[in-house]
């Protein structure tokens, strides 16, 4: 696969983030000079954070692009860490989107499998992402929310149809000075944007690289 096409998503404010700092990550990355010297077709966007804006959003993008690798970034502004997601979990939780609306069905896919798992070498991310200095971790949860609901379209997507090859997501906390509400003392410190934009790119740098074994 010489030359990859490659969606990068982020996401918008939500209650408790008004300032959603994945979507400016997403944007950041997919324009980034290091990513655009390996040639990749790199297209950015940012979802809303609603649950209907999330799938009509993704299968459009899905369709119109016709992505070879999902990079999926989301904000987890409980830890200070960065966590590469393993799988995404059929279900809807029990809090409202961004309209104030949930579904009524409590599965994002009724009949659909549980889980579905990554479609990414995500040891090599946690790697790829420690190489800028930053705390990464694997997560076998990616939440009851909007995160993982896009993430479970795009691997159902995948599944049904096999493409995109590669699906990842990454959790991302807080950068430091914009963490809201009361501060927290943290025996790991939550890195700064521009650390969070490295990893990101090392992580994107290793999936465009996988996608061409």
């Amino acid at each position: 696969m010489p030359t990859p096409k490659v969606l990068v998503a982020g996401f918008g404010p939500f209650p408790g983030a008004p300032r959603n700092p994945s979507g400016e990550l997403a944007r950041n990355i997919a324009h980034s000079k290091r990513a655009a010297r390996t040639g990749a077709k790199i297209v950015g966007i940012v979802i809303p954070t609603v649950y209907k804006e999330v799938f009509s959003t993704l299968s459009r993008a899905l369709k119109t692009e016709r992505p070879d690798i999902v990079l999926l970034f989301g904000l987890a502004g409980g830890t200070p860490w960065m966590q590469i997601e393993t799988r995404a979990a059929n279900i809807i939780g029990i809090h409202p989107d961004a309209a104030a609306e949930k579904p009524s069905d409590r599965s994002l896919i009724p009949g659909g499998m549980p889980f579905l798992n990554a479609r990414a070498p995500a040891q090599r991310l946690v790697a790829a992402a420690r190489k800028a200095s930053v705390t990464a971790r694997l997560s076998a949860d990616a939440g009851r929310y909007i995160c993982n609901a896009a993430f479970f379209h795009a691997l159902h997507s995948a599944q049904k149809t096999g493409a995109p090859k590669l699906v990842a997501f990454v959790h991302i906390p807080s950068p430091r000075g914009r963490r809201p509400g009361k501060r927290r003392t943290r025996k790991i410190a939550p890195p700064s944007f521009a650390a969070l934009q490295r990893a990101g790119e090392e992580v994107l740098l290793t999936l465009i690289a996988a996608a061409r074994d």
